[in-house]
Formats: C-alpha cells, sequence, structure tokens
C-alpha cells in the first residue's frame, strides 16, 4: 500500500481529461457542480464538449438521454445523493429502461462527505443503482482503479453506475499485475480462516485489519469487490467455499448494498457446508455532522473498528 493519497473523485475528473484525447466523440455534463465532482479539470480542457446543467439533475439526466440516443456517450456527474437519490426515477426511465449509454460519475457518496451532514451523505445508492436492470454498478477503491473504471465505463455500452468519493484514500492498486476487469474481483491477500469482501475507501482499511488479525493468529482472505453488480459470484463462492466464515465491508447501508448481494450469490449457490456471513456497514441508520475520519471511527468502519467487529463475532 502507497503512502500516496488521493480522493477518487479527482481521479474521475483526471480521467475524463485524460481520455479526452484519445476518445473524440463522448460529452460531460453536470449539475453545477464541477468543481466539487472534478469535472471541471475536463471542462477547462474541452470547453465544448462539456455542458451545465444547472442545478437541475433531472433535467441533465433527460439532455444526456437525448443524446445518448444519437450515438454519443455521455458522462453525467452530480453528488451521490442527487444523482442516484433525487435523480432516480429519470434513471430509471430515461436512461435504463432504454438501455442507454449514459455513465453516472456519482461523487460526494457515503458517510467520508463528512460535515455535509446526514442529508448528503448517500448511503443507499447502491442499492437504488443495483436494482435498475441493466445497469453496472463500480466502485473504486482507489486512485488507478478510478481511473480505469472510467476507461472501461467508455469502452463498454450500456449505462453505468460509478461511485466515488470527497475523502483521500491510499493508493493500493500499485502493483504490476494489477488488471481492472468489469464483473471481476481482485484478491488482494490469501487467507484461510475468513473471506473478507469489501469495496470502496473499505478496501484500504481492510488490507491493515488483515495485518492486524495476522498477528492473532487469524488468515484473513481479503477481496476487493469493485463491481457490485455483475458481481463476481465465482470468485465469492471459491473463497467462502474455503474458509466457511464471511465478512462484508461497505461505506453504506447493510441494507440492499454489497452484504446483500455478496449473501444472495452465497444463499443461492450450491456451497455444502453452512457460511455465516456478517454484513459491516451502516446499521439501517443515517449518518450525521463529523469530520470523515472521525464518523469512519464512529461507525466502526476504520481499521480498528473492522477489527473489533470481527473479533467480537469470531468468539
Amino acid at each position: 500500500m502507497s503512502d500516496v493519497k488521493i480522493a477518487t473523485r479527482e481521479s474521475y475528473g483526471n480521467a475524463l481529461a485524460e481520455l479526452g484525447d484519445e476518445f473524440k466523440d463522448f460529452v460531460v455534463l453536470d449539475a453545477d457542480l464541477a468543481g466539487a465532482t472534478k469535472t471541471s479539470v475536463f471542462k477547462k480542457k474541452f470547453p465544448d464538449r462539456h455542458i451545465d446543467c444547472g442545478i437541475a439533475e433531472a433535467d441533465m439526466t433527460g439532455i444526456a438521454a437525448g443524446l445518448a440516443t444519437t450515438g454519443v456517450p455521455v458522462f453525467i456527474s452530480s453528488f451521490a445523493m442527487f444523482a442516484a437519490g433525487r435523480n432516480f426515477e429519470q434513471v430509471r426511465n430515461s436512461i435504463g429502461y432504454p438501455h442507454l449509454n449514459v455513465k453516472i460519475g456519482a461523487t460526494h457518496a457515503g458517510i467520508t462527505v463528512g460535515e455535509d451532514g446526514a442529508t448528503h451523505q448517500c448511503l443507499e445508492d447502491l442499492a437504488l443503482m443495483r436494482v435498475i436492470p441493466g445497469m453496472t454498478v463500480i466502485v473504486p477503491s482507489d486512485d488507478i482503479e478510478a481511473k480505469a473504471a472510467v476507461r472501461a465505463a467508455l469502452t463498454t455500452e450500456g449505462p453505468m453506475y460509478m461511485r466515488f468519493g470527497r475523502a483521500a484514500v491510499p493508493v493500493i492498486n500499485d502493483g504490476p499485475d494489477y488488471k481492472f476487469q468489469i464483473g471481476k474481483a481482485i484478491k488482494l491477500r490469501s487467507g484461510k480462516d475468513i473471506s473478507i469482501f469489501c469495496c470502496g475507501v473499505c478496501v484500504a482499511e481492510c488490507l491493515k485489519t488483515a495485518e492486524t488479525l495476522a498477528s492473532k493468529g487469524i488468515e484473513a482472505e481479503v477481496i476487493n469487490i469493485h463491481t457490485i453488480k455483475p458481481i463476481d459470484k465465482d470468485a465469492i463462492i471459491a473463497s467462502a467455499s474455503s474458509t466457511g466464515r464471511v465478512f462484508t465491508v461497505e461505506e453504506h447501508s447493510v441494507i440492499g448494498g454489497l452484504g446483500s448481494a455478496v449473501a444472495e450469490v452465497i444463499s443461492e449457490s450450491d456451497i455444502p457446508n453452512r457460511v455465516k456471513i456478517t454484513r459491516i456497514g451502516i446499521n439501517d441508520e443515517f449518518g450525521q455532522s463529523g469530520k470523515a475520519g472521525e464518523l469512519m471511527h464512529y461507525y466502526k468502519l476504520d481499521s480498528e473498528g473492522i477489527t473489533e467487529r470481527i473479533l467480537q463475532e469470531l468468539k
């Protein structure tokens, strides 16, 4: 794990600007938040291919749908609370139903939005987006993965939801063998005792947790599930079958997100022995105002809290 930290929203904006030279046809729309979502980086470089739709996410989605019908790939951007929450009907009916080539870059997701408070801390977006038929849902864990996800989005046909964060996170995918592929999980650490499936900002925390657990004689397998939908069923079943004990960790409600998706896979599998699953995330409650690090600690989503929860469950 590198000492370098960068917010995945920064990676999103940088990736769009970098890809703009290589791919000449795509356009980027924003809802008066280009400075925060970092699409301003693309706007500065390609002003004729960026449209600020104002504080009107539903209108932005309708414009994107119209543009996509002409064969132009379109990115739309806003905070996750607005891109997925306020905008759900328009995403469902205008993008999902006709299966248009529109990519949703949702930033400022989860409790790491921090001081913006409960109304802006979207903890339901993965549940909302993965229930839309044909919608791909991706949660990058760092700068490298975020940039790779944006490239994959641009070269993959169909609607896609990408979740980016406000807080800076460590670079963890800087190995020479790293390869991003939609729908393919990445095993970051092997282990025989428990399986930890994680995504987004929680991946780095889970790697730290695995180190602490190893010092206590518990070998944890850590698997980065960057694609929530379509989810890597084979990787989940293989790991769960091997360890027999599963933990999921996400900066999202435990209802409807990664934990639910993993539980669905295991419950429908042919694993011969019973596998117990513990979902670690936000437990059916809203967030609150505070600094990102403080909130991660309060909700026990930092490495200390994750370790504590796992040890309690294993007792």
